[in-house]
């Protein structure tokens, strides 16, 4: 899809991939049905895109309906089909750089405590958020000159940290609270007591009703 609202480049981008909401989240399925399930991922995902401020925001994805949600929501759109996450995702890092951005935060839709996710962009090398499980790479942050690999997946912290080792970047892991919470099984819909969530996202993992 063409440019967005933030046609001009920056030096850091925020790189968001969305897969299309009517098939998100099939995991929860035991305790949501399918509706409910795409009213959270667009919940979750458009607190993340909150979060990216002050950092532009770009969504990455092949569907319509998701680039409709992220012009909504101000982002640029990245339409990148038939790529897979780990493909979708180089090629965003790839337009990224032509548009003369020196820097990605690339962070998964599904955080719903996410916040201040250019924090993560303050260090010159590598800055891997994991999962609280210390499994998965919640959100990374990568120079877009180095040749990075990206290997999204089961156990994917462990190959980006061994990637960053393997092109001789600093490496930095942040173990930031608000950033580990991904939301992708039932047991995932636990949130802690003192969770700040908005009201749909509550009343979705069963807190409270939305007003």
């Amino acid at each position: 899809m063409g440019p967005g609202p933030h046609d001009g480049a920056a030096p850091t981008e925020v790189l968001v991939p969305i897969k299309a909401f009517s098939r998100a989240k099939l995991r929860l399925a035991p305790r949501l049905g399918p509706v409910e399930r795409s009213r959270l991922a667009r919940a979750m995902a458009a607190r993340v895109l909150a979060a990216a401020a002050p950092l532009p925001a770009v969504v990455v994805c092949d569907d319509r309906d998701v680039a409709r949600f992220a012009a909504g929501h101000g982002a640029r759109v990245e339409y990148t089909p038939n790529l897979g996450l780990n493909g979708a995702v180089a090629e965003a890092v790839r337009r990224a750089r032509s548009r003369g951005v020196a820097r990605v935060v690339v962070s998964h839709a599904d955080l719903p405590l996410a916040v201040e996710l250019a924090a993560v962009a303050d260090f010159d090398g590598v800055t891997l958020v994991p999962d609280r499980h210390r499994q998965g790479t919640n959100v990374a942050s990568v120079p877009t000159a180095a040749p990075f690999e990206w290997s999204y997946g089961p156990r994917s912290f462990e190959r980006h940290q061994a990637e960053a080792v393997r092109l001789g970047l600093p490496l930095r892991v942040l173990d930031a609270p608000a950033l580990a919470w991904d939301v992708d099984l039932p047991d995932d819909m636990e949130l802690p007591p003192d969770a700040d969530v908005g009201a749909e996202v509550a009343a979705l993992l069963g807190e409270r009703p939305v007003p």
